[in-house]
């Protein structure tokens, strides 16, 4: 058989496979601790509720259910997720909403929409792993925007779009994956202000917005968007279960007309089984209390744990303090090398995920990042007892 490489396209040459679903790999054996994927409690997964949903939908709308549906998304879903985003303060009808195979399909689309090979996106930095690999797939150019403990500084875009013209800034306000730091309501302001002034285009990635468990809740930028330059992004996989892959975006409408037609070129729809499954769960289901007891079970094992950091880590270590979503962010000594330090905890049956292939650029070499919703606080503990030996040497 003749070798397929020279056909490939370019932009697998600066491609790579996630970091994280390698070390998953690792992690699924089930004498090791893990604080790598980004994974929800399986435990607090609506099991029953969604097997009586999917149960009435192919009892009610079986039909429907199984056929081809509108690119679009099922209506009744979409002005249920209208509704949602009244609530969190950003004015959108059902006909401004777009349902996605998960939030990351969204990114997908914008790098289709917006990027050239050679453009620049502008990030938070560091960023969403797996946003760095999906405009990387349009050779992308990343960018990073000055941050401080408090997140993005604003401050710091207008010089950054003279001298880039970038095609947009993307961002995570609410417990920023990496780290954890959620983006203050004037700096969310200052934003939506400079993407208006600039022209500049702002991807919002909200996946973890409804999991705040102290403090209290910002409106998106998105609610501060009067000149239609925010695309903002949520997702159903860290309130009802991933495995339903169903996210949506809210754009303003020269991009989300452009946006469905590429969804049309790349699957005609999301699932029409999911969808009605999803929308008759929400429906019949108490999702406040739902959420409260995703809040309370990840806000009690972030408490576990720091303490367990503070108790156990050795000088030099220090971490974010979120107020809610999945993450935490350690820094570590200048010296230390993360990358190394995974291969000795794997060996000792703990996990986490480098800082390394957070960064779009150059840097680091001595984060960590930490994942608390998926452990037992009894798991948590033992974890962090391993993984602070290691680092004391």
């Amino acid at each position: 058989m003749s070798d397929p490489l020279p056909l490939f396209a370019r932009r697998m040459d600066q491609m790579r496979p996630s970091t994280i679903r390698e070390i998953l790999k690792v992690t699924a054996q089930p004498d090791v601790i893990s604080f790598a994927g980004g994974l929800p409690a399986p435990e607090l997964f609506p099991v029953a509720e969604v097997r009586a949903a999917a149960d009435e939908v192919l009892a009610e709308h079986g039909s429907r259910a199984l056929q081809y549906g509108q690119s679009e998304g099922y209506p009744l879903l979409r002005g249920w997720i209208a509704e949602e985003m009244a609530r969190r303060g950003i004015k959108a009808a059902a006909d401004d909403v777009l349902v996605t195979n998960g939030s990351q399909q969204v990114l997908d689309l914008a790098g289709k929409l917006f990027l050239n090979p050679g453009d620049v996106v502008l990030t938070e930095n560091p960023t969403y792993l797996a946003a760095i690999q999906a405009f990387q797939t349009f050779e992308a150019k990343f960018v990073p925007v000055p941050t401080d403990e408090h997140g993005l500084i604003p401050e710091a875009l207008p010089e950054l779009i003279r001298q880039h013209r970038p095609k947009f800034l993307y961002t995570i306000p609410n417990f920023q994956n990496p780290t954890g730091i959620t983006l203050s309501a004037a700096r969310r302001q200052a934003l939506a202000r400079i993407a208006a002034e600039h022209n500049l285009m702002v991807m919002e990635d909200d996946p973890y917005g409804k999991l705040r468990y102290r403090g209290t809740e910002i409106p998106p930028v998105k609610h501060w968007d009067e000149a239609g330059r925010v695309m903002y992004a949520s997702t159903f996989s860290k309130t009802i279960a991933p495995g339903l892959r169903l996210g949506w975006v809210v754009a303003p409408p020269e991009v989300f007309s452009r946006m469905l037609i590429l969804k049309q070129a790349s699957d005609l729809h999301t699932s029409s089984f999911d969808q009605l499954v999803a929308y008759t769960y929400l429906t019949r289901h108490d999702q406040a209390a739902h959420l409260e007891k995703i809040r309370r079970a990840y806000g009690e094992r972030y408490e576990v744990l720091d303490g367990a950091l503070r108790s156990a880590m050795p000088p030099g270590f220090s971490w974010t303090k979120p107020e809610g979503g999945m993450f935490l962010w350690i820094t570590g000594p200048d010296q230390l090398d993360a990358l190394e330090l995974l291969q000795r905890a794997i060996r000792n049956k703990v996990a986490f995920v480098p800082g390394r292939d957070f960064f779009p650029a150059e840097g680091g070499r001595n984060f960590l990042r930490l994942n608390y919703s998926n452990a037992t606080p009894e798991r948590i503990r033992e974890g962090v007892g391993r993984l602070a030996a290691l680092c004391r040497g």
